[in-house]
């Protein structure tokens, strides 16, 4: 097939309602950080903290993260196997149901209905509806690599594949639940069981959702952002393999000096000190990849988010070791060095390189130019100084807090109250807060941007839209 008609309408279309979900957990994220500094912010009984946080995880998890995955994995795949989706009716399908799913899932936990599982919030009737959604997208994925033109898989493909059968196991291990009514359930496992089971799922959900399928991106969109071929097929593969093997054994670093038996513990915690090797395989892929070409760090925009963005996977895959080793564990967990973690992987690795990926598909399914390559630029900057102010500021809150609740009075009596370590915490709330407008302001000028490329009248040349 010479010039298969692929289907750009439906990657414009989860592109649109990703960037949707994704304001909302965003905007929803600066007010719960006001909530922590201001509580007179808390409308109760739908709009508290309580009940809007996981509003804002599941929003940025599974509206901005998993709809924009979406987005590029149909454009990916296309291209990737050289022919047009198996099926067009199931990926509209997909994309409705998707929509349906998170405002389902949004006025729940609102509601207060929820099973209180990090990650996994959501009660039965919306986890079957996950289910079905993620078989639609399965199916239409996998058939169309079995019916592709080009003999080779690339490295991307392998992640998305990895992506889609580790988000199914994981979900519907972690989902088994017994329905008591409408909207409530009690989990299958009890206990220790369902602590390990829930970390087993919460931790490998950032393998399967926030690790694999930016790798798959970032394989994909770097090369064809800088015009030169990625460094290493072959360290790509090998990097993959070993992170798959790897991250499955790692959960239970959420859980030492538990009741978890120490075995297990010890066991995640080696394997987490030896997912250093294949995540920096990729990091190395990625800076090899940028022999020659590292002046594009300063005349292409798509390469600064792209390479900032590994860089901080890089960086997050150093510190997601060390936390799991048990005496710096025991130091920081519990604290605001967490979040601080966290959001250096949501907001520095995923989120720079879904919006190279984004600025890259916007002249192609727009077909007009970027509107305007400063206002990318200056993009890149408010996201990266709001995200870095977040990140510093957690994880000096964090070892404060760390520090001041490990103090001991020569008797053996604990030197602070837990309300003394609570007022230190302000000036880093308030830090908090106004990073995430600051990140905001660079969500909004990317919107813009975006709206006015859509507005603009000359299209674009066709040189410019091969892809």
């Amino acid at each position: 097939m010479e010039n298969p008609a692929y289907n750009s309408a439906i990657v414009k279309s989860f592109v649109h309602w990703s960037i949707l979900w994704g304001l909302v957990a965003i905007l929803v994220g600066v007010l719960i950080s006001f909530q922590m500094v201001e509580p007179a912010l808390n409308f109760p009984p739908y709009f508290t903290y309580g009940r809007l946080r996981p509003v804002h995880t599941n929003a940025g998890i599974f509206g901005w993260a998993i709809g924009s995955f979406f987005a590029t994995f149909l454009y990916m795949v296309q291209r990737l196997c050289r022919r047009p989706l198996w099926s067009d009716r199931l990926a509209r399908f997909q994309l409705w149901f998707f929509n349906a799913t998170i405002i389902v899932a949004a006025i729940t936990l609102l509601l207060g209905y929820s099973t209180s599982k990090e990650y996994h919030e959501l009660e039965w009737p919306v986890d079957i509806m996950v289910v079905v959604l993620w078989v639609a997208f399965a199916v239409n994925i996998i058939m169309t690599i079995m019916k592709r033109h080009e003999e080779q898989m690339y490295i991307s493909l392998w992640f998305m594949l990895a992506s889609i059968v580790g988000v199914a196991v994981l979900y519907l291990v972690n989902a088994a639940e017994v329905p008591v009514s409408l909207f409530k359930s009690y989990s299958a496992y009890a206990g220790t069981n369902d602590a390990n089971v829930q970390w087993w799922y919460g931790h490998n959900a950032v393998a399967m959702v926030l690790t694999a399928p930016p790798l798959a991106v970032f394989y994909y969109f770097l090369p064809k952002s800088t015009g030169v071929p990625i460094y290493s097929h072959r360290l790509g593969i090998i990097a993959f393999w070993s992170l798959i093997f790897m991250y499955l054994w790692t959960g239970a670093h959420h859980l030492l000096w538990t009741p978890v038996p120490d075995w297990i513990q010890t066991l995640a915690m080696a394997f987490s000190i030896m997912l250093i090797a294949p995540s920096w395989g990729s990091v190395f892929n990625g800076y090899l990849s940028m022999r020659g070409q590292w002046h594009q760090m300063r005349e292409n925009y798509l390469v600064k988010f792209l390479i900032l963005g590994i860089t901080f996977y890089g960086l997050q895959t150093l510190q997601g070791p060390l936390q799991a080793v048990r005496s710096f564990s025991a130091f920081i967990h519990y604290t605001d060095w967490v979040p601080g973690h966290v959001h250096m992987g949501t907001l520095g690795w995923v989120s720079l390189v879904m919006f190279a990926a984004i600025y890259y598909l916007a002249p192609r399914i727009y077909n007009r130019e970027l509107y305007s390559i400063p206002l990318a630029n200056l993009h890149f900057w408010l996201v990266l100084v709001g995200q870095l102010l977040y990140s510093v500021s957690m994880w000096m809150a964090g070892v404060q807090q760390a520090g001041m609740w490990h103090a001991l009075n020569p008797d053996g009596s604990l030197s602070y109250s837990f309300m003394e370590t609570l007022i230190e915490m302000y000036p880093y709330w308030w830090a908090r807060a106004i990073s995430g407008v600051i990140y905001l302001a660079g969500v909004g000028i990317f919107i813009y941007n975006l709206a006015m490329t859509a507005r603009k009248e000359e299209p674009l040349s066709s040189t410019a839209k091969q892809a």
